[in-house]
Protein backbone atom coordinates (compact mmCIF):
# COMPACT_ATOMS: atom_id res chain seq x y z
CA UNK A 1 0.00 0.00 0.00
CA UNK A 2 3.06 2.40 0.52
CA UNK A 3 4.46 1.83 -2.55
CA UNK A 4 1.37 3.79 -4.71
CA UNK A 5 1.43 6.77 -2.61
CA UNK A 6 5.33 6.85 -2.53
CA UNK A 7 4.80 6.61 -6.27
CA UNK A 8 1.52 9.50 -6.66
CA UNK A 9 3.46 11.70 -4.13
CA UNK A 10 6.90 11.37 -6.42
CA UNK A 11 4.33 12.07 -9.53
CA UNK A 12 3.06 15.09 -8.05
CA UNK A 13 6.13 16.44 -7.17
CA UNK A 14 7.56 16.15 -10.32
CA UNK A 15 4.74 18.54 -11.23
CA UNK A 16 5.13 21.17 -9.44
CA UNK A 17 7.37 22.97 -11.93
CA UNK A 18 5.58 22.01 -15.20
CA UNK A 19 3.67 25.14 -17.43
CA UNK A 20 0.19 25.54 -18.03
CA UNK A 21 -0.83 23.74 -21.70
CA UNK A 22 -1.20 27.05 -23.08
CA UNK A 23 2.75 27.87 -22.14
CA UNK A 24 4.31 24.07 -23.02
CA UNK A 25 6.92 25.04 -25.76
CA UNK A 26 7.61 28.12 -24.97
CA UNK A 27 11.34 29.26 -23.97
CA UNK A 28 12.26 29.47 -20.03
CA UNK A 29 13.74 32.56 -18.63
CA UNK A 30 14.63 32.09 -14.82
CA UNK A 31 14.71 35.65 -13.10
CA UNK A 32 14.92 36.24 -9.55
CA UNK A 33 13.21 38.80 -7.53
CA UNK A 34 13.89 39.76 -4.10
CA UNK A 35 14.71 36.18 -3.06
CA UNK A 36 11.39 34.85 -5.00
CA UNK A 37 13.28 32.30 -7.99
CA UNK A 38 10.64 32.49 -10.67
CA UNK A 39 10.80 30.48 -14.32
CA UNK A 40 8.68 32.54 -16.76
CA UNK A 41 7.04 31.95 -20.12
CA UNK A 42 5.95 33.87 -22.81
CA UNK A 43 2.88 33.24 -24.92
CA UNK A 44 1.69 36.55 -26.72
CA UNK A 45 0.59 39.00 -24.29
CA UNK A 46 0.18 36.85 -21.14
CA UNK A 47 2.76 35.51 -19.67
CA UNK A 48 3.24 32.85 -16.26
CA UNK A 49 5.89 33.35 -13.76
CA UNK A 50 5.91 29.86 -11.74
CA UNK A 51 8.05 30.65 -8.46
CA UNK A 52 10.09 27.49 -7.90
CA UNK A 53 12.25 28.14 -4.47
CA UNK A 54 10.93 27.09 -1.07
CA UNK A 55 9.61 30.09 0.97
CA UNK A 56 8.21 29.24 4.39
CA UNK A 57 4.26 31.06 4.69
CA UNK A 58 4.69 32.82 1.31
CA UNK A 59 1.61 35.47 1.58
CA UNK A 60 0.08 35.99 -3.03
CA UNK A 61 0.57 40.34 -1.94
CA UNK A 62 4.14 39.99 -1.79
CA UNK A 63 4.71 37.06 -4.68
CA UNK A 64 2.71 38.89 -6.87
CA UNK A 65 4.58 41.97 -6.91
CA UNK A 66 7.57 40.00 -7.35
CA UNK A 67 6.26 37.62 -10.55
CA UNK A 68 4.91 41.13 -12.21
CA UNK A 69 8.54 42.47 -11.93
CA UNK A 70 10.23 39.03 -13.07
CA UNK A 71 7.57 39.30 -16.04
CA UNK A 72 8.22 42.59 -17.11
CA UNK A 73 11.90 41.90 -17.02
CA UNK A 74 11.26 39.34 -19.26
CA UNK A 75 9.02 40.51 -21.74
CA UNK A 76 9.57 44.22 -21.68
CA UNK A 77 6.69 44.90 -21.47
CA UNK A 78 4.06 46.49 -18.54
CA UNK A 79 2.07 44.18 -16.46
CA UNK A 80 -1.50 45.10 -16.32
CA UNK A 81 -2.61 42.52 -14.30
CA UNK A 82 -1.71 39.33 -12.07
CA UNK A 83 -3.61 36.17 -11.25
CA UNK A 84 -3.18 32.99 -9.61
CA UNK A 85 -1.38 32.10 -5.85
CA UNK A 86 1.98 31.73 -4.67
CA UNK A 87 3.12 29.33 -6.96
CA UNK A 88 2.05 30.28 -10.29
CA UNK A 89 1.00 33.41 -11.21
CA UNK A 90 -0.49 34.58 -14.64
CA UNK A 91 0.39 38.03 -16.15
CA UNK A 92 -0.89 39.94 -18.83
CA UNK A 93 0.83 42.13 -20.66
CA UNK A 94 1.02 45.80 -21.47
CA UNK A 95 3.20 46.02 -24.38
CA UNK A 96 1.52 49.26 -25.97
CA UNK A 97 0.71 49.36 -29.84
CA UNK A 98 1.78 46.94 -31.81
CA UNK A 99 2.65 43.22 -31.42
CA UNK A 100 4.02 42.03 -28.64
CA UNK A 101 8.05 41.70 -28.34
CA UNK A 102 9.55 38.78 -29.79
CA UNK A 103 11.60 36.74 -27.52
CA UNK A 104 14.89 36.03 -27.78
CA UNK A 105 15.47 32.17 -27.18
CA UNK A 106 17.81 31.79 -24.24
CA UNK A 107 21.83 31.60 -24.76
CA UNK A 108 22.67 27.83 -24.18
CA UNK A 109 25.71 27.45 -22.00
CA UNK A 110 28.09 24.31 -21.39
CA UNK A 111 28.78 24.67 -17.70
CA UNK A 112 31.45 22.52 -15.46
CA UNK A 113 31.17 23.08 -11.40
CA UNK A 114 34.49 25.03 -10.09
CA UNK A 115 36.86 23.16 -8.12
CA UNK A 116 36.81 23.96 -4.15
CA UNK A 117 33.37 26.19 -4.29
CA UNK A 118 30.94 23.91 -2.90
CA UNK A 119 29.30 25.37 -0.17
CA UNK A 120 26.84 23.13 2.04
CA UNK A 121 23.43 24.17 3.06
CA UNK A 122 20.52 22.64 4.40
CA UNK A 123 19.35 19.78 1.80
CA UNK A 124 21.88 21.29 -0.87
CA UNK A 125 25.59 22.44 -2.31
CA UNK A 126 25.92 25.58 -3.98
CA UNK A 127 28.78 26.27 -6.56
CA UNK A 128 30.00 28.15 -8.67
CA UNK A 129 29.82 26.93 -12.33
CA UNK A 130 32.23 28.01 -15.44
CA UNK A 131 29.99 28.62 -18.57
CA UNK A 132 30.81 29.45 -21.80
CA UNK A 133 28.13 29.36 -25.29
CA UNK A 134 27.89 25.54 -26.36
Amino acid sequence: MIRPFVFITLLALAACNYPSAEYRGSPVTRVSVQGSTFDVRVNGRRAEAIRINPEYAPRFGPIRERAAVAMAAVTGCKVASVTGDQAQAFGRLDCGKGAAPRRVRPLALDCVPVRGTGIREIAQVRIDLDCDPA
